[in-house]
C-alpha cells in the first residue's frame, strides 16, 4: 500500500513533493522528510540516507532560535522524519533576502548589466561575493512547475497575491528572520549570504512562517574566517550549502536543461554527499551524526502520524 492509499484510509489529504511527503487534516499538517534529493527541479535517482533527518534537525534548530519572535507553523516533531504543525494556505510568493551579490543577482549584474532591481540601486564596480550596502528583499513567484520568477512589490499587490497589510507583515517578518539567522550564523562562524522564506495563513488568518528555514537547502552560507582573504584574492568562497550537489551534476553535464541526461550516480557519490550533509549538520548546530539511521519505515511513520493527528484534533 503506497502513501496515498494509507493517507486515504486515515482520512488525510496527501501531496508528494520533490523531497517531502505532506499529510493534512482539520487545520494540521504533517511533513515527512524523506531521503530524496533534488537539483535543477529534478528528483535524483538515488536517495541520500539520513538526509531527511538532517534537514529536520536543522529546521528545528533554526525555529528554536526564532522562538516566538515570528509566528511559525511547527508544533512538534514526534518522529525524527516528521514535523507536525499548523496547516497554512501558502502565499504564492517566496521572499529571498540577500546580503551579498552572488548567484542569480550576480548574473543579473555582471551578464545582463542590471543596476536597478526590486527598487534597489546597485553601484558600479561591484565584485562577485561583495557585501551589499543594504540587505535586499527580493520576492519571486512561487511556481507550481518550473522556475520561480522575479516579481515586484507593486505586482504582488496588483495580482492580489497578498493585501497591502499582509505584504507589510511579510516584509517585517522577513527582515526580523534574516537578522535572527545572521546572528545564529555568526555564532557558528558563518555568514548568512542569502536565504528564502515562505509564509501562509492558518485557519484563523494568522500569518505564519512555513516550510524549512535557514537550512543549507534554502540558504547560502560563507565561512566567516576565510571570507575577507578569499574576497581580496578574488578566490571562490568556501560555501556551506547543497551547492556541492549542483556542482557535481554540472561537472557531469547536467543542469536540468532539455536534451540533457541524468549522469550515473554511484554509491561512492551518494556516500560523499551523505558525509557532506552530516558535516552541514555539525557546523550548523553542533550536533554530530556519524552513521545514517536505517531507511525510513513508513508503517512506523504512519502510525506515529495517526496518533499525532488524533492527539491534536478534537472530536466533533
Amino acid at each position: 500500500m503506497d502513501n496515498k492509499e494509507q493517507a486515504e484510509l486515515l482520512g488525510l489529504k496527501f501531496y508528494q513533493g520533490k523531497v517531502r511527503d505532506t499529510f493534512a487534516k482539520d487545520g494540521y499538517i504533517c511533513l515527512v522528510a524523506t531521503d530524496r534529493i533534488s537539483a535543477f527541479d529534478h528528483i535524483l535517482p538515488k536517495d541520500v540516507p539520513g538526509k531527511g533527518i538532517v534537514l529536520n534537525e536543522m529546521t528545528k534548530y533554526a525555529l528554536g532560535k526564532i522562538g516566538t519572535t515570528v509566528p511559525h507553523w511547527l508544533i512538534e516533531s514526534p518522529h525524527p522524519n516528521i514535523l507536525f504543525g499548523h496547516a497554512c494556505k501558502p502565499f504564492k510568493i517566496e521572499v529571498v533576502m540577500r546580503a551579498y551579490i552572488v548567484g542569480s543577482l550576480w548574473r543579473k549584474y555582471s551578464k545582463d548589466r542590471v543596476r536597478e532591481c526590486w527598487g534597489y540601486r546597485l553601484p558600479e564596480g561591484m565584485q562577485e561575493n561583495q557585501k551589499l550596502d543594504e540587505i535586499m528583499l527580493t520576492p519571486t513567484t512561487k511556481a507550481e512547475e518550473g522556475h520561480d520568477l522575479d516579481i515586484t512589490e507593486a505586482e504582488i499587490l496588483e495580482q492580489g497575491l497578498a493585501t497591502e497589510e499582509q505584504w507589510n507583515t511579510i516584509k517585517k517578518y522577513s527582515e526580523e528572520l534574516f537578522n535572527i539567522g545572521t546572528r545564529a550564523a555568526k555564532e557558528r562562524g558563518l555568514i548568512l549570504v542569502d536565504t528564502k522564506y515562505e509564509f501562509g495563513t492558518d485557519p484563523r488568518g494568522t500569518i505564519r512562517l512555513i516550510d524549512e528555514v535557514h537550512t543549507p537547502d534554502s540558504s547560502r552560507y560563507f565561512y566567516a574566517d576565510e571570507y575577507e582573504e578569499r574576497f581580496t584574492m578574488k578566490e571562490k568562497q568556501k560555501q556551506l550549502s547543497k551547492e556541492f550537489v549542483r556542482e557535481w551534476l554540472m561537472a557531469h553535464g547536467f543542469e536540468g536543461k532539455e536534451g540533457q541526461f541524468m549522469p550515473d550516480i554511484t554509491d561512492e557519490v551518494v556516500d560523499l554527499w551523505q558525509t557532506r550533509y552530516f558535516e552541514l549538520l555539525q557546523v550548523m548546530t553542533g550536533e554530530t551524526m556519524h552513521h545514517a539511521p536505517p531507511s525510513i519505515n513508513m508503517d512506523n511513520v504512519m502510525e506515529v502520524m495517526k496518533n499525532t493527528f488524533k492527539k491534536h484534533i478534537t472530536p466533533a
